[in-house]
C-alpha cells in the first residue's frame, strides 16, 4: 500500500537511522481489555532497539476521574522528560499493530508543541516480522529536560462539548465500533450508556487502516466523505476515552484538514453522565 502522510515513517527509513543522535523512539502500544494482550510485558520480551515505554495511563492527568485524560503540560513534561524525551528530538512512536495508540501519543506530543514526530508504518508486528533489529535489554535513559508549549485549542472539554452537540457547531466524528456507536453492543466500562452524541458520524478506528498501515489520501477522503463529513468544515474527534480518537484526527491531518480538535473525555465521560443527550441507531 502506498503510504503518502507526512506523518507516518517506514520500517526501512527508521531501521537505517537507529542510534542517530536526536532521534527518540517510543512504544506507545495500549490495549483494550478484549485484546488481551499487555503492552509492557510485550515490550519487556522484545522492542526495537533504543525505544522507551510510554505508559498511556501513567502519562495521563493522576487527578482525573476519567481514565486516559490529557495531562497538564508540567505533568506531561516530567514524564516524559523523565524517559530522556526532549521536545528538539526527532520523535517516532509506534504500537503492536500499527494504528491504534500510537496516534495519541503522537497527537499528545504535537499538542504538546513538538511537531517532528511520527507514526511507524505497520507498527512493531510488522518490523518482528519483517526480521529487524529487536532487544530485551532495557534502554538506557539520561533524563532530560522537555519544554512543552501546549495548544489549549486543541482539545475540547466537556462544557464545549454540550455547546457543540446543543448547536451543532462543529461535526462530530467518533472512533467506537458500529456496534457500540449505533448502541447494540454494550460499552466496556460499567456505568456508561450506549449510543452515541446527537448529529454524530461513525467512522471506526478499524476502516482507517489495513495491515497497520493508514488509508492512502484517496481513500481516506471518499471513507471520511462517505460517513458524512464535510472537510470544509471543523470537526471534533472522539471515541470511548481519548485514545482512538487520535486516529481520525491524524486521518484528517493528512488530508491537510486542521480545523480539528479532539474531544478528551469522549464517550465514557458523556455516556457515563446522567443529563447528556444519547441517540441509538446510525443518525
Amino acid at each position: 500500500m502506498a503510504q503518502d502522510s507526512p506523518f507516518i515513517v517506514d520500517t526501512d527509513w527508521l531501521e537505517k537511522r537507529l542510534g542517530e543522535p536526536g532521534l527518540t523512539i517510543i512504544d506507545a502500544s495500549w490495549y483494550l481489555p478484549a485484546q488481551k494482550r499487555d503492552a509492557r510485558a510485550e515490550y519487556d520480551a522484545a522492542h526495537i532497539p533504543g525505544a522507551r515505554f510510554l505508559d498511556q495511563d501513567a502519562v495521563s492527568d493522576p487527578d482525573s476521574k476519567l481514565p486516559h485524560t490529557l495531562a497538564s503540560p508540567q505533568h506531561f513534561a516530567q514524564y516524559v522528560g523523565a524517559m530522556g524525551v526532549s521536545a528538539d528530538d526527532t520523535i517516532v512512536v509506534y504500537d503492536g499493530p500499527g494504528l491504534f495508540s500510537a496516534p495519541r501519543a503522537w497527537w499528545m506530543f504535537r499538542v504538546m508543541g513538538v511537531f517532528q514526530v511520527y507514526i511507524l508504518n505497520g507498527g512493531f508486528d510488522r518490523w518482528k516480522a519483517e526480521g529487524r533489529p529487536m532487544t530485551a535489554e532495557p534502554t538506557k535513559i539520561a533524563p532530560s529536560v522537555f519544554y512543552a508549549d501546549f495548544d489549549a485549542g486543541r482539545v475540547v472539554g466537556l462544557d464545549e462539548m454540550r455547546g457543540i452537540v446543543d448547536g451543532r457547531k462543529s461535526q462530530i466524528a467518533d472512533a467506537r465500533s458500529a456496534g457500540r456507536f449505533a448502541g447494540t453492543d454494550p460499552e466496556p466500562r460499567l456505568g456508561v450508556r450506549s449510543g452515541h452524541m446527537p448529529g454524530a458520524h461513525n467512522i471506526p478506528i478499524a476502516v482507517l487502516a489495513e495491515n497497520g498501515e493508514l488509508l492512502p489520501k484517496d481513500r481516506l477522503r471518499q471513507l471520511i466523505e462517505g460517513a458524512g463529513i464535510d472537510l470544509s468544515k471543523p470537526v471534533v474527534t472522539s471515541c470511548g476515552s481519548g485514545i482512538t480518537a487520535a486516529a481520525i484526527t491524524l486521518a484528517l491531518e493528512t488530508l491537510g484538514h486542521s480545523d480539528n480538535r479532539l474531544y478528551d473525555g469522549s464517550w465514557t465521560e458523556w455516556g457515563g453522565l446522567a443529563d447528556t443527550p444519547v441517540v441509538t441507531g446510525k443518525e
